[in-house]
């Protein structure tokens, strides 16, 4: 990967704060929801082997560990899989959860052929110059049949965001024509896609049963911020964002969009 692993190690902390505000946890309830409707038994109704690509401090791991899964998390910022690994440990969960320091597109062999059953790869591909190059190192580890979970911030929703929260319809306008956005937590440069981009991406390299899903299609356009953390209206705001996630038209312009799909067996 291009981007340096210190801009995320030093940001872990503001990332765990951001995990824990009503839109963290919105992205990681709404992502496991999704893989929920995917998901089946491993091999004589064992857990499945799960890796996790770019999994930063194991939001999504963790989540999959508790469910009785094997999941190998994989990445470049050791602070980020120090949190990890100690996040499991406090959680009971250390047997379940193993952390490698790797280049995603340097994968060990073990890893990048080792038959998965679930491979994620969430929010990587705006760090990422070669998007297909990535989605092939994100396919290759799966068995046939295994799923793939790709998650990526939503183009179509930058100038609705930029609009709504900034009331700068000039902005909104200019950022029409842009793929672009800078994040200050992570010190980086964003590249933005669609889904409609990618589903093609991943057909080409062997996906079928291709599910588009959106990731907080309400939270972002409500400006109330503090509101949100008042459990009652967070409790509305996530059955709101639960009964939207795979319904038209939401899910296009929803903060994120989220992409399962099936490696086709081989002929």
């Amino acid at each position: 990967m291009a981007e340096n692993p210190e801009k995320f190690d030093t940001a872990t902390a503001a990332w765990r704060e951001w995990q824990d505000a009503p839109w963290g946890r919105l992205r990681y309830t709404l992502a496991e929801a999704n893989l929920m409707r995917h998901l089946d038994d491993g091999p004589g109704g064992g857990p499945l082997r799960v890796l996790d690509l770019a999994g930063g401090d194991g939001g999504d791991a963790l989540r999959l560990a508790a469910r009785g899964h094997h999941v190998t998390v994989v990445d470049h910022a050791p602070a980020m899989l120090a949190a990890a690994e100690a996040r499991a440990a406090g959680s009971g969960l250390p047997e379940r959860v193993t952390c490698v320091l790797a280049d995603v597109h340097a994968l060990p062999a073990e890893i990048a052929d080792g038959g998965f059953d679930v491979v994620l790869c969430h929010n990587l591909l705006q760090y990422v110059d070669d998007v297909p190059g990535t989605l092939a190192t994100a396919i290759a580890p799966l068995k046939e049949g295994g799923l793939l979970s790709v998650m990526a911030m939503n183009r179509h929703s930058a100038p609705l965001n930029v609009a709504v929260r900034q009331l700068d319809p000039a902005a909104a306008l200019a950022a029409l024509d842009t793929d672009r956005l800078r994040t200050e937590m992570f010190d980086s440069d964003l590249t933005l896609h669609t889904a409609e981009e990618i589903i093609p991406a991943l057909e080409a390299h062997g996906c079928r049963d291709v599910h588009h899903y959106g990731i907080r299609s309400f939270c972002d356009y409500l400006t109330d911020d503090a509101r949100k953390y008042d459990p009652a209206y967070y409790a509305d705001l996530e059955r709101l964002e639960l009964a939207t996630t795979a319904r038209v038209p939401y899910m296009h312009t929803a903060r994120l969009f989220q992409l399962t799909a099936r490696k086709r067996p081989s002929r």
